[in-house]
């Protein structure tokens, strides 16, 4: 048998397990980094399935699932796992199905390599803590987890499937405004309102927007804004998230809103203090020879890939596998559960529960797998996958 219909045959055997997982996993979101059941139960499930698995690996909910096909590190191919909730909305963005998705192509690729007795290379499933606004894979990055892997991959629930996918930079940053307390009604001349500085700053950014090319984003809340209305607020505090489709222009984008945040504290006499996050999410770098290499593979298994041009050029949130695709050639699809609900919805969280969810799941699992295969039995693509990396990764 042919080894991509090896792999896709593993799939469709173990369905129904690999439901009852994503299940488990949705009926009990955990928020970033307290993901211990989630940890707990892929972790066993690969064990299952003969991967040696490492919990705890580096990070308290990350893991290590590793196959050694006894022929030389290389290729060594990571498919990465998410399973971390929204707060309030649980699975609002499908991570149940990212954990899925990647159980299942890491089975899949080992089931078919050792039916043919392959020799070659490496293969990970590695399981990433704390995507959701905390960008724990730049924390695994650090640690090195990386350093050893040749090209990763992993694939998004979406309302539409789409190989390449326009995630973008993002950096979050606090702003903290001190003034001075007073009577505001006998007094109001004594104080210096911290919250006036607040107002002014959020709608200096709003105004900011004018000039903001239409890929840029600058979102934000005033979470602490004055306790009482017959006091002066001498405290408050801002979060805006900074979005623009490379690093370079969110340079440019921070030194702008910076400007806002200053001119709003010389207009109302308060100290601002500000921190931009110490990470960040880079820009997704899709690279094109796996790219198309999936296109090919998603096509074989009946994926519907989105053909309209709006959609496919639109800018959308952010990803800290975009950090990883920095350091290894990656891939991130996007893929249709069967839903018009947007992702960090209410809605987009039942339907990451429903089986209709399951149809994509298991088709852009059996695509990522082939994927790999692909990388895995035709030794000359690494060396063009890893060309094209490096022309297209930014060196500094």
């Amino acid at each position: 048998m042919d080894v991509k219909n090896i792999a896709a045959t593993s799939i469709d055997k173990y369905a129904t397990e690999l439901q009852k997982l994503s299940k488990e996993i949705w009926e009990n979101p955990e928020l970033a980094y307290k993901e211990f059941r989630a940890h707990d139960v892929i972790a066993d499930f690969l064990e299952k399935y003969g991967f040696k698995v490492t919990r705890k690996y580096k990070l308290e909910t990350a893991f290590l699932a590793e196959c050694d096909f006894g022929g030389g590190a290389s290729p060594h191919v990571a498919v990465l796992c998410e399973y971390d909730a929204l707060p309030g909305i649980g699975h609002a963005c499908g991570h149940n199905l990212i954990a899925e998705v990647g159980v299942a192509t890491g089975i899949a690729i080992k089931e078919a390599l050792e039916s043919c007795g392959s020799t070659v290379g490496k293969l990970s499933v590695i399981g990433t803590p704390a995507e959701e606004g905390m960008c724990g894979k730049a924390d695994l990055i650090k640690e090195g987890v990386f350093d050893c892997v040749d090209v990763a991959m992993m694939a998004h629930p979406s309302q539409f499937t789409l190989t390449r996918t326009k995630y973008t930079s993002m950096i979050p940053v606090t702003i903290i405004y001190q003034g001075r307390a007073s009577h505001a009604a006998s007094y109001p001349w004594e104080g210096l309102n911290a919250l006036d500085a607040a107002v002014m700053c959020y709608n200096a950014i709003s105004c900011l927007r004018q000039q903001m090319k239409p890929t840029w984003r600058a979102h934000g809340v005033i979470r602490r804004g004055g306790l009482q209305p017959n006091v002066t607020p001498d405290e408050t505090e801002l979060e805006f998230y900074l979005r623009t489709p490379s690093e370079t222009e969110l340079k440019v984008l921070k030194d702008k809103v910076v400007d806002c945040i200053n001119g709003a504290a010389l207009c109302t006499g308060c100290k601002a203090e500000y921190k931009f996050g110490e990470k960040h999410y880079q820009a997704l770098i899709t690279n094109e020879v796996m790219a198309k290499l999936f296109d090919d593979n998603g096509a074989r298994v009946g994926l519907e890939f989105e053909q309209r041009e709006e959609i496919k050029q639109k800018f959308g949130g952010s990803t800290d596998m975009g950090n990883v695709s920095h350091v290894v050639p990656s891939i991130h699809p996007k893929f249709d559960i069967g839903t018009t609900a947007s992702n960090h919805s209410k809605d987009f969280t039942v339907a990451a529960g429903k089986d209709f969810a399951q149809v994509n799941t298991l088709k852009i699992a059996k695509a990522l797998a082939m994927t790999a295969l692909d990388i895995y039995t035709q030794s000359e693509l690494l060396t063009k996958i890893q060309e094209e990396f490096k022309r297209n990764v930014p060196t500094t």
